[in-house]
């Protein structure tokens, strides 16, 4: 199916409300004047892709309050307070990004949470590991609860977070493995389980050093003691991956699966290791997690061939990739549907199956009746666009998904104004 765009403007009777789009696309808004109405918001006309429904078709989302109450062929736009036109469009449950650092002004790596998930489609977006437990209640207070988006944690095993390394201070969060204290982060998960969804260690050479396997058995002592999983971070390790792999249980979140460092998932023949599909298939799940240097199409290209694809597809969106190579998530699932994965595939792995992963209580990640009416409305484009990888490496794709509007719990995102800095070179 193809899927044409046309410009379209934001108006209400009231005066303007603005969404977030992109400057070329626009969604029509219409104020509906009437006593009784069955919804609040009707997303009209767009072509839904809910893979926890298994549902792709035309068809109308209904709205009342924070909740989806229908979802069904020609709903009668008279029967809704507001119309939001998504004609032409792709219509998804709230995208949910698995791997993102918005701690913005602690953690070196954080970015403004709002101009880059929510006004990109992302209602969900998962901090992997900007914080740790003395620095976790900066970040509840000052970002969590202040920010539009909806923002969970993984809590770095290492006490300070990622707030040492940074492109002036090459000093790793764990090349100290005292500042590992899994009895610290037990503690802070039990305070805050709202918001805390597990652990994250990084295991790179640079931050953990010689002692990656005590980081991450200290992290599996904190994450077995809670009951939740352990995001790690691969790429340039001193331990062979097959070690760390070997650690990993179910639930568990392999991070960084396509880089094209050192210590990856290929064999010397190019071949997906027999320790990764050992993890697989004992229930562990490979993240994409693009960041500015873990994503290279040579890699994810031969790992596909083999059948390991990514349970989710993250970003790892922040300060040095934002302008580029990454984007935002749209960009990132864009590039996986030049890789040859259908359009139901991308969006299962950026709402379905992360929220599966996560166990999420309040229904994120489908448009279900009686789930929490968490909307993305994305175009997708035809023609010839460049796609570059953390490696400088480039593909032509003939398909890419844009971020138009977003809704969450029940209410449009009005385009954010925060500006996002170029990281200093």
């Amino acid at each position: 199916m193809h899927f044409h765009t046309r410009r379209r403007f934001l108006h209400t009777t009231v005066g303007s409300l603005l969404c977030s789009v992109l400057p070329e696309w626009g969604s029509v808004l219409h104020a509906q004047k009437r006593s009784v109405a069955r919804y609040d918001l009707l997303v009209k006309g767009g072509h839904v892709i809910d893979p926890s429904q298994s549902l792709t078709a035309k068809r109308d989302v209904g709205i009342v309050g924070h909740r989806i109450a229908r979802v069904a062929e020609n709903i009668p736009e008279t029967e809704s307070r507001q119309v939001l036109d998504a004609g032409g469009m792709i219509v998804t449950p709230g995208l949910i990004d698995t791997h993102t650092h918005v701690y913005d002004g602690v953690a070196p790596l954080g970015i403004p949470a709002d101009p880059n998930c929510i006004a990109k489609g992302v209602t969900t977006a998962v901090d992997a590991g900007s914080s740790g437990a003395h620095t976790f209640p900066g970040f509840r207070k000052y970002v969590i609860e202040v920010v539009e988006t909806r923002v969970k944690v993984l809590l770095n095993i290492s006490v300070v977070g990622q707030s040492t390394l940074s492109q002036d201070t090459p000093f790793g969060e764990l090349l100290n493995i005292g500042y590992a204290n899994p009895q610290l982060a037990i503690r802070t998960i039990e305070q805050n389980r709202d918001v805390i969804l597990g652990i994250k260690v990084r295991l790179s050479r640079n931050i953990a050093g010689k002692t990656d396997m005590e980081a991450l058995d200290l992290s599996k002592q904190a994450a077995n003691a809670v009951e939740l999983p352990v995001m790690v971070h691969i790429g340039d390790t001193h331990s062979p991956v097959d070690d760390i792999l070997d650690k990993m249980d179910k639930g568990d979140i392999l991070t960084h699966t396509y880089h094209g460092r050192t210590g990856g998932i290929l064999d010397e023949r190019d071949r997906v290791r027999p320790s990764v599909v050992d993890a697989v298939d004992r229930g562990v799940n490979l993240d994409v997690g693009h960041g500015a240097g873990s994503f290279a199409f040579g890699v994810a290209e031969k790992a596909l061939r083999d059948g390991a694809l990514p349970g989710t597809i993250s970003s790892d969106l922040h300060q040095f990739n934002v302008h580029g190579p990454v984007f935002d998530l749209a960009t990132t699932l864009s590039k996986f549907l030049y890789m040859g994965l259908t359009l139901e595939q991308v969006v299962r792995r950026a709402t379905t199956n992360p929220a599966a992963l996560f166990g999420f209580p309040d229904g994120l990640g489908t448009l279900a009746e009686g789930a929490e009416a968490d909307v993305a409305v994305l175009s997708l484009q035809e023609g010839d666009f460049e796609f570059v990888d953390a490696m400088k490496k480039k593909r032509i794709g003939h398909r890419k998904l844009s971020p138009v509007a977003t809704v969450k719990a029940g209410k449009i995102y009005r385009a954010a104004t925060i500006p996002v800095p170029r990281a200093k070179k």
